[in-house]
């Protein structure tokens, strides 16, 4: 028989079973809770000590200089006689580096070649046996193409970019560093300028950098480049111009074109005085086809006018031919500076809106079009009217002024100062704007700048102030100065 007193203690006993198991694993709970808890709230404390611990960030490039860039000329036996002497002006031995492509060994004349003051010369490859000459529309072309895949085929070091130009492209260096320390060299990057003419543009391509202007690429773009380069030729065999090859292979690995203001192919002719004399606030990269126009110092042969040019860009180089205006109130007169080539007076109080569009001193390079002319930029006609047909002087001597001090308190700074003289070209021939207001009796004008270089990055120009009309010298003088922060020119 069961005992009853037993049978009765048997659901405690089990019932106090249960209640010890689900306490242990409410505790069990408890516990991991509170470890998850800790590790959360110390992992921010581990992660900021393990980033402490980590290495720093490489340092940032140095700055890019002239000895990172390669040139690649593309050349003429037949022309290099009378272009070698541009070349020779922009060129600086054993700083910069490049090679001189010819299409074929130089004759007796050029030879032995001077290396202690000219880049190597090369006669190009053979590109009879490629199997697209035969078909291709300028065979010849192709020649030209390739010279970017044998300079970098000579395997230097250090090279950020490549710089691709022709024989009589002149190249402005420091400006031209100063652009490319903008960009990022480990990128593909495409750097060059179009056409000043619309038709021309239109006939081949806006979005392409033309080869007489130059045009940068960088090296990654120039690896890319090479190595697709032959097929992007035979892809393009009705193209007639070696850059618009070269642009189109560049546009098929995916890299934009950029277009920058201070390279000029200079796709016009005659006297390009007034376009110089306008140029937009830009750097001045490079010019071309200087011995097609007419010489851009009217009194001086084409070579002898780049030489005369180029003493004032070894002084600054960062203002040549930037334009800053300023007006003498009393007279009148809007004088328009473009630094180191030239300055105009004006015999009424022209707005810089206006000044700043070139006068259409040139005709385009095509020579079947009619007027009006279609260029890429804003122009102004030619006219006999006495108020806008300016008085002409041209960059006669520069000069430091390391005596004179000048402290420019917009800019904040103090600096010697440049003086460069401009002398009249010729008399107007024409009757003043206002009655005794002519500037006929200006022969000469001084013009003082800062010794500093000038900062593009700002994005702004430059101001200036007449400092005398003087009568009895009849001479002009002028400062440019930094603009006051809301000062407007007008």
């Amino acid at each position: 028989m069961l005992n009853p007193q037993k049978h009765d203690n048997m659901p405690t006993g089990f019932n106090v079973c249960k209640i010890l198991s689900i306490s242990a694993f409410i505790l069990y709970i408890l516990i991991m809770y509170h470890i998850y808890q800790s590790s959360v709230c110390t992992s921010p404390v581990n992660k900021k000590l393990k980033q402490a611990t980590s290495s720093p960030p490489p340092p940032p490039s140095p700055p890019t200089n002239i000895r990172q860039l390669v040139f690649t000329i593309a050349g003429s036996v037949k022309t290099w006689h009378s272009r070698g002497s541009y070349f020779r002006e922009w060129w600086r031995p054993n700083v910069t580096r490049g090679y001189i492509y010819f299409d074929k060994e130089p004759t007796a004349e050029f030879l032995p070649w001077p290396y202690d003051n000219l880049p190597p010369y090369r006669v190009s490859e053979n590109t009879t046996k490629l199997v697209v000459y035969s078909r291709h529309a300028k065979p010849d072309v192709i020649r030209i193409v390739r010279t970017i895949l044998e300079s970098f085929r000579e395997g230097d070091k250090d090279v950020r970019w490549y710089v691709m130009g022709d024989d009589d492209t002149i190249f402005f260096l420091d400006n031209l560093v100063q652009l490319l320390e903008r960009y990022d060299h480990t990128k593909y990057v495409y750097i060059g300028g179009v056409s000043e003419c619309v038709k021309s543009n239109l006939d081949i391509s806006f979005e392409m950098a033309y080869g007489g202007g130059g045009f940068a690429l960088s090296y990654p773009l120039v690896e890319a480049l090479v190595a697709n380069l032959d097929r992007c030729i035979e892809t393009y065999p009705f193209y007639l111009n070696s850059d618009q090859i070269i642009s189109a292979c560049i546009t098929d690995l995916g890299v934009p074109f950029t277009s920058e203001k201070g390279f000029h192919q200079i796709d016009l002719v005659h006297n390009i005085s007034g376009f110089l004399s306008a140029h937009p606030h830009a750097p001045l990269i490079s010019l071309h086809h200087l011995d097609i126009v007419s010489p851009i110092f009217p009194t001086m042969d084409r070579h002898k006018s780049l030489r005369h040019l180029m003493t004032s860009a070894k002084v600054d180089q960062s203002r040549l031919l930037q334009q800053t205006v300023c007006y003498h109130k009393q007279k009148k007169w809007a004088f328009s500076l473009a630094w180191g080539y030239s300055a105009c007076i004006y015999e009424q109080l022209i707005p810089r809106s206006i000044l700043r569009r070139p006068l259409e001193t040139f005709t385009p390079w095509s020579l079947n079009q009619t007027p009006p002319y279609n260029y890429m930029f804003n122009s102004r006609l030619l006219t006999t009217n006495s108020c806008e047909t300016p008085h002409n002087f041209y960059f006669h001597s520069i000069s430091n002024l390391n005596n004179n001090n000048y402290y420019d308190s917009n800019s904040n700074t103090t600096t010697y100062e440049i003086m460069t003289t401009y002398v009249r070209y010729k008399p107007r021939e024409l009757p003043p704007c206002y009655p005794h207001h002519s500037a006929d009796y200006i022969t000469k004008i001084r013009v003082y700048s800062p010794a500093t270089k000038l900062n593009f990055v700002g994005n702004r120009g430059e101001c200036c102030d007449v400092l005398n009309v003087d009568g009895n010298n009849n001479t002009a003088e002028v400062r440019i100065r930094a603009c006051k922060k809301t000062e407007i020119i007008i």
